[in-house]
């Protein structure tokens, strides 16, 4: 995802195999099946070119990391405040004031996504 996220634009299998395998051995199948299972997914889009596939994300990694954090919250409904408190407790006073706004935004009427992109 990080390769893909970091893109200006869809890349093919072969640019994220290059790009993947500056860091660690893979091979070219795995990061191909790999990205097909994302596809199934739904986590990025593929589309053909030619006889290759090109791949992007469907998501920001902003949206994706808020969509894990809110069913991790939704998944423990019970203990949802104590998961509240305990992720709040291990804030930085700068994300602490990024959450007042965003807070402030939300009771204001405007969308808190929107001090995300500040």
């Amino acid at each position: 995802m990080e390769e893909l996220w970091s893109s200006d634009g869809p890349r093919s299998v072969r640019d994220v195999h290059a790009a993947l395998t500056r860091e660690r051995d893979l091979a070219y199948t795995t990061v191909m099946t790999v990205l097909d299972r994302l596809a199934k997914k739904g986590l990025v889009h593929r589309e053909s070119s030619g006889r290759a596939y090109l791949y992007a994300a469907v998501q920001t990694r902003e949206e994706m990391v808020a969509d894990v954090m809110h069913d991790a919250l939704v998944g423990s409904e019970r203990d949802r405040t104590a998961a509240l408190v305990a992720f709040v407790g291990k804030v930085t006073p700068d994300e602490a004031a990024t959450m007042r706004e965003a807070l402030a935004k939300l009771e204001a009427g405007a969308a808190p996504a929107d001090s995300a992109k500040n």
